[in-house]
């Protein structure tokens, strides 16, 4: 756990020309009394491709430190123009604020910078040569990057684990080397045996394969002439019998035809007889009449 606590940063004078001082108001909690004191700085970052152009704004040592919440106002000088490339002096760039006890660092502050000149005109066609009185600076105090290291305060309680603990049963413990090599080779029998079982079932499927395709064909053949055999037998019979139909319905169309014809020629038949009859009867009382007339006389 940290002995000190960083709680609040606040920049006093925001936004400001780029050759004024930097104003930070700085709070933090102590929890215990400290033997040294804290160690303030402010980096500048003077190009973003090499760290060479940082420059070391100003530092500050505060203490002796109290237990509890502390405050004070923390000043810093502008930049060294000299030790700025000319193309970085314009646009965006970092400060750093740092804290350390003991030459060792437990928190650091990072804020964007945005560096330009206070007209539009000379933001759009800035000069070839800045002119330093008309750049203000712009700190992003709204979104600081803060960053906590642990280190080691007054004892030795306090400091991190630099190297992992002491484990005397690992002394005991099998080489691990010796059971790698076991488990490898374990493994290496293993595949070996799947490599042979997938070669002979693909050998199997490849002899079944040739099976299938010398009887195949020549099955499907027999099946197709058969099933062909079987339709023409079908469609014979029902050609057949489709014929017998077509016969007996002639056949009783031809019968009931004659039966007809029986019938009317019975029927003129029957008429012709008794005309006949008829006929029979008037001749014989026409006799009749003639014979009593003539014995009338």
């Amino acid at each position: 756990m940290s002995v000190v606590s960083l709680l609040g940063v606040k920049i006093l004078n925001n936004p400001a020309p780029f050759d004024a001082k930097y104003q930070f108001e700085i709070t933090f909690e102590c929890l215990e009394p400290l033997q040294k004191d804290l160690e303030w700085k402010l980096i500048y970052v003077g190009s973003a491709t090499s760290s060479e152009h940082d420059q070391e704004l100003d530092s500050l040592l505060v203490g002796p430190i109290p237990v509890g919440v502390n405050k004070f106002i923390f000043e810093a000088d502008s930049p060294d123009l000299k030790r700025i490339p000319t193309s970085e002096i314009l646009g965006v760039t970092v400060i750093l604020l740092s804290c350390s006890y003991d030459d060792r660092e437990f928190v650091r502050v990072g804020y964007y910078v945005n560096n330009e000149y206070d007209n539009d005109e000379m933001n759009n066609e800035p000069p070839a040569k800045p002119v330093i009185e008309r750049v203000r600076r712009n700190v992003l105090a709204e979104k600081p990057r803060v960053t906590r290291f642990a280190i080691k305060w007054d004892s030795d309680d306090s400091a991190p684990a630099e190297f992992p603990p002491e484990q005397p049963e690992a002394d005991t413990v099998d080489d691990d080397g010796t059971a790698y090599g076991a488990e490898e080779e374990e493994l290496e029998a293993e595949e070996a045996a799947e490599t042979a079982v997938a070669a002979k079932a693909e050998g199997e499927d490849e002899e079944m394969g040739g099976t299938e395709d010398t009887s195949g064909p020549s099955k499907a053949k027999a099946e197709d002439e058969e099933s062909d055999a079987g339709s023409e037998d079908l469609e014979a019979e029902s050609s057949g019998s489709e014929d017998e139909e077509i016969e007996e319905e002639e056949g009783e169309g031809e019968g009931e035809g004659e039966a007809d014809e029986d019938m009317e020629m019975g029927e003129d038949g029957d008429t012709a007889a008794a005309d006949s009859s008829s006929t029979q009867k008037e001749q014989q009382g026409l006799a009749q009449h003639q014979q009593g007339e003539v014995m009338v006389h």
